[in-house]
Parts: C-alpha cells; sequence; structure tokens
C-alpha cells in the first residue's frame, strides 16, 4: 500500500471535519467525530477472528501526525499477532505499579520547570509538597490517593496557614490530574475538588466565598481549564475571557464580524455592552490563537455549543466547579484589576478602560474622550503574557 492510500486525510481536513461517523485515513486508522462534535482517533483491527477498536486518544491533544505513529506501532504488534490493546494495558499496569504520588510529583515537576519563570516558585514547589503532603501520602500508589488522604494534608494548615494551603491544594491538583492525563491514575474523578472544597474549613477572614480569583492563582487555573474535561469551546471560551477581562455574556455571544485579524482587534457593539457604548478590544497574541482555533465550527458565533447556540452562563459556573474552583466567571475582571494595580504601573485610567468602566467624574469625563487604546494594548499583552508563562507564585 502506498503512503498516499495511507495517508488520506489532511491536517486540515481533520480540523474542518464535523460530519458524524468514521473518517478513515487508512492502514485502519480513523477519525472518530461522534454526534457532540468530539474527535478522537481509533485503531480498528481483527485478531483470532474478532473485531476490535482501539482509543488512540482525543483531538487536537493528539494530532494526526501522532496518530498515525500510534497506528504504524500498534499494525505492527497485530501483524506477528499480539494483541495491541492488551499490550498497552500491560505497559500501564507495569508503570501504575512503579509510580508513587512523588515520583509522579518529581515527574510533573521535570517536565513543567523550565516555563516557570519565577525561581523562588520553582524552588519552592516541591518543597511545599514534601513538607506538607508527601508524610500523608508520598509513597502511596497515585491510583489511591484519596479524597480523604488529601484533605489529612490540609486540614491542619488550612486555617493556619491559608496562603500555603492554597498552593499545596493547587500543586496536589495539578499532579493528580496530570498523572490522569498521562494513564498513571486510573479511575480519576475530577469531580473531587468540589468535594474537598465543601469539607474544607472556612478560613479566618473569610465566610468560605471566593468570589474572585487571587490574580497570582490565575495561571495555574488556566492551566486547570485547559486539562479539564469540558468541551475545548468552553475550555477557550473561558481562557479568552480572563485574557480580555471581559464579561461572560460578551464572550458567550460573541461574533466573527466584531473581530479584526488585520488590526488585531476586537468591537463590541454597544448593544451588549453594559454602558451602552461600542467597545474597542485588544486582542493579545494568544487571544488571536484562541480565535484561529475556533474557525470553521460556526458560521456567526466565536464559541457555539454543539446544537451552534450560545453557551449558557452556567455552563462555565459548571466547568470551574468541577475543577473544585469556588470563585465566580467574573470575578477574573477583579482577580486582572488586582493585578494591574498591584503589578504594574499602567495609568488608573487605562486599566478601567480596559475593563470598560466609565469615567466617575462627569466634568472630567467630558474633556477624556480617548479610549487608550494603544496604552490598553501594551496592558493586555503584559496581562496574556502573565497569566500563560508564570504558574501560581508562592
Amino acid at each position: 500500500m502506498g503512503r498516499r492510500q495511507l495517508e488520506r486525510l489532511s491536517a486540515l481536513a481533520v480540523k474542518k471535519a464535523t460530519e458524524p461517523g468514521y473518517h478513515p485515513d487508512g492502514g485502519n486508522l480513523y477519525l472518530q467525530i461522534s454526534t457532540t462534535g468530539s474527535k478522537s482517533w481509533i485503531y480498528r483491527y481483527t485478531l483470532n477472528g474478532k473485531e476490535r477498536h482501539m482509543g488512540l486518544g482525543s483531538f487536537p491533544d493528539v494530532s494526526l501526525a501522532k496518530a498515525r505513529e500510534l497506528a504504524t506501532a500498534s499494525r505492527l504488534l497485530t501483524k506477528t499477532g499480539v494483541d495491541p490493546i492488551a499490550a498497552r494495558d500491560s505497559q500501564r499496569s507495569a508503570l501504575q505499579r512503579q509510580r508513587t504520588f512523588a515520583e509522579c510529583a518529581d515527574e510533573y515537576f521535570e517536565t513543567h520547570k523550565h516555563t516557570w519563570k519565577n525561581a523562588k516558585h520553582t524552588a519552592q514547589w516541591t518543597n511545599t509538597l514534601k513538607t506538607y503532603a508527601y508524610p500523608f501520602f508520598g509513597s502511596k500508589a497515585i491510583s489511591d490517593v484519596s479524597k480523604a488522604d488529601i484533605l489529612a494534608a490540609l486540614t491542619p494548615i488550612w486555617t493556619t496557614k491559608a496562603p500555603t494551603a492554597s498552593r499545596v491544594k493547587q500543586r496536589i491538583h495539578a499532579v493528580l490530574d496530570w498523572a490522569a492525563a498521562m494513564d498513571y491514575r486510573h479511575n480519576h474523578d475530577a469531580g473531587i475538588w468540589a468535594q474537598i472544597t465543601r469539607a474544607l474549613p472556612a478560613a479566618k477572614g473569610n465566610k468560605g466565598n471566593f468570589a474572585a480569583c487571587a490574580y497570582k492563582d490565575v495561571a495555574s487555573t488556566i492551566s486547570a481549564i485547559r486539562m479539564s474535561g469540558s468541551d475545548d469551546a468552553v475550555k477557550l471560551a473561558l481562557e479568552f475571557i480572563i485574557l480580555t477581562a471581559a464579561r461572560t455574556g460578551e464572550v458567550r455571544f460573541a461574533e466573527w464580524s466584531e473581530i479584526d485579524f488585520d488590526e488585531k482587534r476586537r468591537i463590541i457593539p454597544g448593544t451588549r455592552m453594559k454602558s451602552g457604548k461600542e467597545h474597542r478590544v485588544p486582542l493579545s497574541p494568544r487571544a488571536l490563537e484562541i480565535l484561529e482555533a475556533q474557525k470553521g465550527m460556526h458560521p456567526k458565533l466565536i464559541f457555539p455549543n454543539p446544537k451552534g447556540k450560545a453557551y449558557s452562563d452556567m455552563v462555565f459556573t459548571s466547568a470551574l466547579r468541577r475543577l473544585g474552583y469556588e470563585f465566580t466567571v467574573h470575578g477574573f475582571r477583579s482577580s486582572f484589576r488586582d493585578w494591574a494595580a498591584e503589578q504594574t504601573s499602567y495609568p488608573h485610567a487605562v486599566c478601567e478602560a480596559a475593563i470598560a468602566h466609565a469615567q466617575k467624574d462627569k466634568t472630567e469625563a467630558a474633556y477624556f474622550r480617548s479610549d487608550l487604546f494603544d496604552k490598553r494594548r501594551e496592558l493586555m499583552n503584559d496581562w496574556a503574557l502573565y497569566c500563560t508563562t508564570i504558574e501560581s507564585k508562592p
């Protein structure tokens, strides 16, 4: 069989394909599209008279090139009479027996440390886990780490060392989610974090409700959102909301007609703004990447649900709750505003214009007509860089 017969699909065709069913690439590799629009790779083969379907991962997490590589390896096993599913399960079991929570934490650290720009944060990352988590479950198999284990580690410090406890919780969360994605942790329940949050005592100085995410934790929150099991459009829309400091409705109903890729900006009509006035939004490189990823999904809406309509507010709230977060989506505007005030030297007027707040002084507003767009572009680029290159700081 020639290469052309084997490689029938193209990367662009895979991205744009929407019709439910199996789309052959050749060599028993298929792109499977569900009725809800999700895409995954399937290797179909027959061994000992039985047809079997082997999942190779979801798209776009597994690219076309990677799927072909996995399918080729599976075909070689099949030709020698070895069941690739049984071989994979055996390998996973072996890996699972070898990895403890501490080993997974070390591997996660080695994989991600090069992306962390804060030297102090990098140095403290494993130390906090060694001090507060390892004594409870560091030597335990990663699949056996339970809610009770996590609560046993967090409860003693939750009210007495609140900032440290919050960081420990986030790092445990990151390790467990990463281990599940790597197939080291079996039967992982992403919903445990909401239960753990409810079970922890209220920290001193608050009532247990966290309306806004601390800006130091925004990057780790985006990382958790990306790794979550929510629909791709929900994950991208949430990140777009954060990066543009927008109200949820301004993104849920966002339309392609509002985007100017040449000028790298979005213009939201006044009919959808709280102020009733048109609002220009500068788009950072990462925001533009998100828009590129959504191209072709719908002729009008940028972030449509599987039925081609706008998502409800509750979908985004639920996505955060499943990750164990108690703050609101709207609260990310406060996260941005606090960061701008405490970590930058941008003028007050620029920061307020970024979140479309009107001038409170009517006399000043009458003479100050500029929307400070160029300054806001610098501000939003800095915010996007902060959000996407720095894990939660200590």
